[in-house]
């Protein structure tokens, strides 16, 4: 078996454990889908008629609730990660034939999987709310598309923050940030409607254009420009991450 195939068994091995971790305890997959659906009946239901975006406010604010919930589903990334450093776990590792980047890789792979089943929930509520999208099947790809990649830079950027956190306490405080980070976007209230300040940091943050790119295509009139933008920031945040992960591993290993 040559160091590829090695290090793919590894990884699947590592899977393994953490799909298991978060079937025991399913309250880390139900914590990322409560709160947004809660959020969603909030903005939808009780503070929707005040908003003025020129469609059905469900339809405006769905986007920015699947991406809300991939910030809602990275706590247990960033605390598992930092546990599994913190506990020896990694350094155990080392008297193994294991590849201890499979570790790493796992967590991306577990994180992306459990937001996805919680962004399918998230979206069969905005169904049941009246969400009415004009896509079509090359717009439905590439809105998953958005989706995957805008998981992947998170994930990534999270198990960074999850290393280089002190405890698994910490490791879920330096997660925070990015959760609420959407709520300063276009999620739920167009940027040019905001204030002085707070409009220019909407439109200049990452989180706008990763929005206004899933907006489009659910609405079947995607934007090139938008989409391109939105694609270079996910792949800007998951290098940044994985350079940042990569080296903390590699030093606290």
């Amino acid at each position: 078996m040559n160091a590829v195939s090695a290090s793919l068994a590894d990884s699947a091995t590592m899977l393994r454990r953490n799909v298991r971790h978060t079937m025991r305890n399913p309250l880390t997959l139900l914590n990322a889908v409560i709160m947004p659906i809660f959020l969603m009946f909030l903005m939808v239901h009780v503070l929707g008629g005040a908003f003025s975006v020129g469609t059905d406010y469900v339809d405006y604010a769905t986007p920015g609730m699947i991406i809300m919930t991939v910030g809602y589903g990275i706590g247990p990334t960033a605390t598992g990660v930092n546990s599994d450093m913190t506990t020896g776990f990694i350094n155990r590792l080392r008297v193994m034939d294991v590849s201890r980047a499979a570790v790493l890789n796992a967590h991306v792979i577990a994180t992306v999987l459990r937001t996805l089943v919680a962004i399918a929930f998230v979206i069969g509520v905005a169904f049941l709310m009246g969400f009415d999208p004009k896509a079509g099947l090359l717009d439905w790809l590439g809105a998953i598309g958005i989706v995957v990649l805008t998981v992947l830079a998170i994930s990534w950027l999270t198990i960074a923050a999850g290393l280089s956190a002190k405890s698994p306490e910490g490791a879920g405080i330096l997660g925070v940030p990015l959760m609420l980070l959407p709520f300063l976007s276009s999620a739920f209230v167009p940027a040019d409607k905001m204030g002085p300040g707070a409009r220019q940091f909407a439109e200049y943050q990452p989180f706008t254009p990763i929005i206004e790119s899933l907006r489009g295509f659910l609405a079947g009139a995607p934007s090139a420009g938008t989409a391109v933008t939105a694609i270079a920031w996910c792949a800007g945040l998951a290098l940044a991450g994985y350079l940042w992960a990569r080296a903390s591993f590699t030093k606290r290993a």
